[in-house]
């Protein structure tokens, strides 16, 4: 075992980059610290510009090969890397938790065969991608999709290996190469990612790993002039900063950048499913970029949803999220506790109630919150607080409702309970969001796009969407006659 290699519950994990199908140690480290408990899980290796140099350069010393390769070649070997992860599910759920502290039993369960299901999925895609051909004054027009070249993809640490996987899978089947740069908060999945692609037969240098703290290794990326592409998923000024570096060389970017989404309930709406989907929202101790923190209630149902509400709510056990009946784990950093609690310090001081929660518990963990008697021009309601913290509004009509659930510089997605279809239709065309979910929540299918509007993101990515923004699509026109040599 290489004195780079940690064991994680019983797993062994390499700490170095993975580069050029090799792994490469940093003569510097940053320490992985468990959520959990606040203990080290190990020293990870830190990368700079010149890691992030070595990645590029083998992505595009690979990506010829790779964009040659025949689309059924692409896939079987997607399927393979599907295969791999599937038959490692304990081990990817169990390194995960310990890493970012989310249910070991949703990591299990849920969020890892989600992961195999994203490279099935584009594999199968890519096999069935195509535009039928059209005619203009009699010219054929054929559109492909042509892959783009090297991939930078920077991810989030909340839901780390099916965040990094939405975009490695598309960019791998678009036949482009990867540099994938996880968050410095939860690397470890993104390892083992390396090692299940590389069993899979996933040629040297198509897929590259580089681990980093703080924009060190991120500036040298996304400001490099051989990336093609150019995901993000996070902070809003953090995709300034990457805009900003990708200015140069005009990369494309595709940006991911949570929100601060509504949840509508109107009083005709089955209150039950509102209340149970309401509570849902304190899912992965509310890191979810998704999750409907705006509680927006009409006036007459306002006083028996809070009533169910709080009842719910009290019953969610949070704990140690290798327990099965843990419902709510910790936060992912103490800076991020920290962040949480300033939050709902300052709301409270300036006249919100904590009708639940509004403190923290011990070491990482923040109490379930939520809070009343707050503006709609006030900082808790206008800033994504990324924890377990909910405000909740009322509203008296149609009107009021989407006046309040507009009001922010956010749009990634919003969530309308009534019972009227005619009502849902009027309400939901008025929404800005990139997702609007009628009486259910993250029901998410990857054929479908996903993306936010204002300071939520730009563009799109899922099914043919993904093709759009990972290749340079062309079209070919072509004149009926012409053929001289034919025949």
């Amino acid at each position: 075992m290489s004195e780079h290699t940690i064991t994680v519950a019983g797993v062994a994990v390499d700490t170095r980059h993975w580069i050029g199908g090799e792994r490469v140690a940093s003569t510097q480290t940053f320490p992985d610290v468990s959520p959990i408990d606040g203990s080290t899980i190990g020293d990870i290796c830190r990368g700079t510009a010149m890691e992030a140099a070595a990645a590029v350069a083998a992505a595009k010393a690979a990506f010829p090969a790779w964009a040659a390769t025949s689309r059924a070649e692409r896939a079987r070997i997607l399927h393979a890397i599907a295969d791999g992860v599937e038959k490692r599910i304990e081990e990817l759920a169990i390194v995960e938790t310990t890493d970012n502290g989310a249910l070991l039993r949703s990591h299990r369960r849920g969020v890892m065969p989600r992961v195999a299901h994203n490279f099935r999925f584009f594999a199968d895609w890519l096999l069935h991608l195509e535009h039928e051909d059209f005619e203009t004054r009699g010219h054929t027009n054929h559109v492909s999709w042509d892959p783009a070249g090297p991939c930078v993809l920077i991810t989030p640490w909340n839901a780390p290996l099916m965040l990094a996987t939405w975009k490695v899978a598309p960019a791998l089947a678009a036949g482009d190469t990867v540099v994938l740069k996880p968050a410095e908060w939860s690397p470890l999945t993104a390892s083992l990612l390396a090692d299940i692609a590389a069993e899979a037969g996933l040629p040297a240098g198509v897929l590259n790993v580089v681990q980093g703290y703080g924009s060190e290794i991120g500036d040298a990326l996304t400001s490099h002039p051989d990336v093609r592409r150019i995901s993000f998923t996070g902070s809003v000024p953090t995709a300034k900063r990457i805009a900003e570096s990708a200015a140069a060389n005009l990369t494309p970017l595709s940006l991911e950048l949570g929100g601060k989404s509504p949840l509508l309930v109107f009083a005709d709406a089955d209150l039950d499913l509102a209340v149970d989907l309401a509570v849902e929202q304190y899912d992965n101790a509310g890191q979810v970029c998704l999750a409907g923190t705006r509680l927006l209630v009409e006036e007459a149902a306002a006083e028996e949803f809070t009533r169910r509400f709080v009842q719910k709510a009290s019953t969610l056990k949070q704990g140690d999220p290798r327990d099965e009946a843990t419902d709510i784990g910790p936060n992912i950093h103490l800076r991020q506790l920290e962040k949480i609690d300033g939050f709902v310090q300052r709301a409270v001081a300036a006249g919100a109630r904590a009708v639940i929660g509004g403190h923290r518990g011990d070491g990482q963990y923040y109490a379930p919150t939520l809070l009343t008697d707050v503006a709609q021009d006030s900082e808790i309601v206008q800033e994504e607080v990324f924890g377990p913290v909910l405000t909740l509004q009322t509203f008296t009509d149609e009107e009021e409702a989407v006046r309040l659930a507009n009001g922010t510089r956010f749009g990634l997605a919003a969530t309308v309970f009534t019972g009227d279809p005619d009502r849902a239709e009027r309400v939901t065309a008025r929404l800005v969001a990139g997702t609007v979910w009628v009486n259910c929540f993250f029901v998410r299918d990857l054929q479908a796009p996903f993306g936010g509007s204002r300071l939520s993101g730009v563009g799109r990515e899922g099914g043919t969407w993904s093709f759009d923004f990972y290749c340079d699509v062309k079209n070919t026109v072509t004149a009926p006659s012409g053929w001289r040599n034919h025949g």
